[in-house]
């Protein structure tokens, strides 16, 4: 399949003009309600199809007794029928027509129905159809208001595209991202991979603008040069971070029962991922801390890194973390010292960690800050903030934002603060001017040494 051939296919799966919902229901609960109350209720603006034989209208839409019927071109179905009833609604899903088809069905071959899945998957490919599943909770592609799920609704519109393999914990994390402000241009279920697979996705969030981080929750792959191939690629211009899961044995055995994929060597996953430029996270925490921070940070010039701080024991823990990750701490020259000293007290510390001790104001703060993003030689910036009595969180924040935006360059900054609920609020407000914040130094560094392993890879670093 030509490069360019997967993404025009995949078009009419996120950008589709009109949508059907086969095995729509009138009852609340049921998963054929709840995809097509989420698709009208997050304002898709195209055309939404009902098909059910036994209703004449739901949620105030006319319905139809089959997908053959709908006076209209229909660019995406997504189908939600017992799994022996798919192939049929597929062939007439065909003769309408249709260009891609999301099948939420399960019953295939996650249970051992591996005859059924290759029907499907040859009637699509008779008819020119691409397949998302079976076995999945469906898909949603913010910048269309798509949303084509039996997850959450209010999937909040940004540039990291989530791909999963799992359904259930695919479910629980859109959620979980909604409660973390987290914003996506994707959410997509993937199944049993019976067609459309991780390949497929990353080619098309690739050309995708509106993606710029591709996250990926995968349990195996069927097809492990293909994969390679493209994501070598596309590592080059969009960072790919994937949990893989499955790395014990029994986890290999779970992971077969699970979706019916073959987990293989964690080992060879491993050199796999590397060799293609894939960061691997070990939980989902992690690697929606590393998807932040890639989707919102430019890329290092350099490996210097500085950490400025207000308390000793922060700056510590840091430093052991940026070793532990591969963070090269910049050795201070006496006249970036002499510059430092400016924001600190006669007992401060200019070395790296830069310490402006617990007596640091906002203006000492943002005063250090612009000199670490004005000064060429120093190339990411690691600030942390235990909460003192002497600065308001809130206030603190906002002398950030301010020297972020007055800064001659822009280059990598990740924050951390610690402390009670002012800390909090003071978090978020960072978080929605585009500097990522994190509650402990650890997770902060470990972000910041993501932004780094990728920016290394594309060739960003020399």
């Amino acid at each position: 399949m030509k490069v360019g051939s997967v993404e025009k296919q995949l078009e009419y799966m996120f950008r589709p003009k009109s949508v059907a919902i086969i095995g729509a229901s009138r009852k609340p609960g049921k998963i054929g309600h709840e995809i097509l109350r989420n698709l009208i209720e997050y304002k898709y603006p195209g055309k939404i199809y009902p098909v059910n034989p036994s209703a004449e209208e739901i949620l105030g839409l006319k319905c139809y007794k089959s997908v053959i019927e709908i006076p209209d071109e229909v660019d995406l179905a997504v189908v939600s029928v017992p799994a022996k009833l798919v192939p049929t609604i597929l062939e007439e899903c065909g003769k309408k027509g249709v260009k891609a088809v999301a099948v939420i069905s399960a019953g295939f071959g996650e249970i051992g129905n591996v005859e059924l899945e290759k029907q499907i998957v040859e009637i699509a490919r008779k008819h020119n159809m691409r397949l998302l599943g079976p076995n999945i909770f469906g898909l949603v592609y913010t910048p269309s208001r798509l949303n084509a799920s039996f997850g959450p609704r209010d999937v909040l519109p940004g540039n990291i595209a989530f791909i999963s393999q799992s359904g259930a914990l695919g479910i629980a994390l859109m959620g979980w991202t909604i409660l973390e402000e987290i914003g996506l241009s994707a959410v997509v279920s993937v199944g049993n991979k019976a067609d459309i697979d991780d390949a497929d996705l990353l080619e098309f969030f690739y050309h995708d603008e509106d993606t710029k981080v591709i996250l990926i929750y995968m349990e195996g792959v069927k097809n492990g040069r293909r994969f390679m191939d493209v994501a070598k690629r596309v590592s080059k211009k969009k960072p790919i971070v994937v949990i893989k899961a499955g790395r014990s044995e029994r986890g290999a055995k779970a992971v077969a029962s699970h979706t019916g994929s073959l987990a293989g060597s964690d080992r060879i996953y491993d050199a796999a991922f590397r060799q293609c430029g894939v960061l691997r996270a070990s939980n989902f925490e992690e690697a929606f801390d590393w998807a932040r921070a890639l989707a919102t940070l430019p890329p290092p010039k350099g490996e210097n890194v500085v950490i400025i701080t207000n308390g000793g024991g922060a700056g510590v823990l840091a430093t052991d973390a940026c070793e532990a990750n591969g963070l090269h701490l910049m050795e201070m020259t006496s006249d970036l010292e002499d510059r430092f000293r400016k924001y600190m007290p006669p007992f401060g510390s200019p070395h790296n960690p830069v310490d402006l001790t617990g007596q640091a104001s906002e203006e000492q703060y943002k005063g250090a800050l612009l000199e670490a993003l004005n000064e060429p030689r120093i190339h990411s910036i690691i600030l942390l903030y235990c909460q003192t009595i002497i600065t308001d969180p809130l206030k603190l924040a906002d002398a950030i934002v301010e020297a972020y935006s007055e800064a001659k360059t822009k280059k990598p900054v990740v924050v951390n603060f610690v402390g009670g609920v002012e800390c909090d609020k003071a978090m978020r407000r960072l978080e929605k001017a585009g500097i990522p914040t994190y509650p402990t130094p650890e997770r902060a560094v470990s972000a910041l040494a993501a932004v780094h392993r990728w920016a290394r890879f594309a060739g960003h670093i020399s």
